[in-house]
């Protein structure tokens, strides 16, 4: 079970507000002139699309439509800032760069420049609307998923982006990384709690969220993931990879071998990463996340199942522990 004091910041998250600290992600600034048609030929999704104050989701896939990493992407008007797993920023650096030619783009570490600190739940815009110098309450509402704007926060340049991949709406706020002990503080003094690590990843968990190097990785087709609405588009020119999940939605029909699929568990603990999921003692997947669940108070888990077992409704077995497959979300978003 969630230890009391985790238990209390997860309950802050889903009825108040809560931070979480972002120094597991990495960031790259995109520059340049033709920054969004270089990208726009490499990611998954429409960056030619991007306007000023706008983002999105996306993969960037290999040849053979394998991830090599998610990115959650803001055009900030002058430049694009990109969000990765910080495990992967390096690989995503030097093979973006391997790629530029004639192209006026440049590419830039800024991991260590900048401190990215996530504020969610209910009470998230009026939060940060408190922080920041010049953007209000009503003005943070009212931005998209992926909406942006660069701001100040105690006269010093900040951005801040509107996310949802933690479980809980808020947003992400960059700032530099000589004033991250000032803002933690600041927000801090609101009376926001802290989220750990791993009581985060409950809320992601119960969102249904998939984690780079948990629940996808080098090996994973996007389509496995479930991430393709929001990271695909259909609609827009070639991409590396494109043909292989062209094909597969097409000519496959979207069947693809395995699935991302929920798993509500029977029992009282959480089964570990890699745990089998079998059926009448053949495996058919394996565990990638789990947590015990506050508001839904048992264990569940997200995993890779063979496709005939993805149906909501379908019983396996997890660990030994009778467990049904279930529809994402777990539990649903505001």
């Amino acid at each position: 079970m969630i230890p009391a004091a985790s238990l209390a910041s997860y309950r802050s998250a889903r009825q108040h507000a809560a931070a979480i600290d972002r120094s597991d992600r990495g960031r790259i600034v995109v520059s340049g002139a033709d920054r969004a048609t270089y990208l726009q030929g490499l990611l998954t999704n429409d960056i030619a699309a991007l306007t000023a104050g706008t983002g999105c989701y996306a993969a960037y896939l290999t040849p053979q439509g394998r991830m090599i990493a998610d990115l959650f992407l803001y055009e900030l008007g002058d430049a694009l800032l990109a969000i990765v797993d910080r495990a992967v920023r390096e690989t995503v650096l030097a093979k973006l760069d391997q790629f530029i030619f004639s192209e006026d783009v440049q590419l830039g570490d800024v991991t260590d420049t900048f401190a990215q600190v996530a504020v969610v739940g209910p009470e998230a815009a009026a939060v940060v609307g408190e922080l920041l110098d010049d953007v209000d309450e009503q003005t943070l509402s009212a931005l998209p998923e992926h909406g942006n704007r660069r701001a100040a926060f105690r006269g010093q340049a900040a951005i801040v982006a509107r996310i949802t991949d933690t479980g809980e709406p808020g947003f992400d706020l960059f700032v530099e990384h000589a004033m991250s002990d000032v803002l933690r503080e600041a927000i801090a003094a609101r009376g926001v709690a802290s989220l750990d690590a791993a009581t985060a990843d409950v809320l992601r968990i119960e969102a249904g969220v998939p984690r780079f190097h948990r629940d996808m990785d080098e090996e994973t087709i996007p389509l496995e993931a479930g991430i393709t609405e929001r990271a695909i588009s259909l609609t827009k020119g070639c991409y590396v990879g494109q043909e292989v999940i062209i094909r597969v939605l097409h000519r496959g029909h979207g069947r693809v071998a395995r699935k991302l699929v929920g798993l509500a568990i029977e029992g009282t603990d959480a089964p570990p990463s890699g745990t089998a999921i079998t059926t009448d003692g053949r495996e058919v997947g394996r565990v990638t996340s789990s947590t015990v669940s506050p508001a839904l108070e048992q264990p569940i888990a997200l995993g890779y199942v063979h496709r005939d077992f993805v149906a909501p409704g379908t019983v396996v077995s997890v660990g030994g522990a009778r467990a049904v497959v279930s529809s994402l979300p777990f539990v649903a978003r505001p």
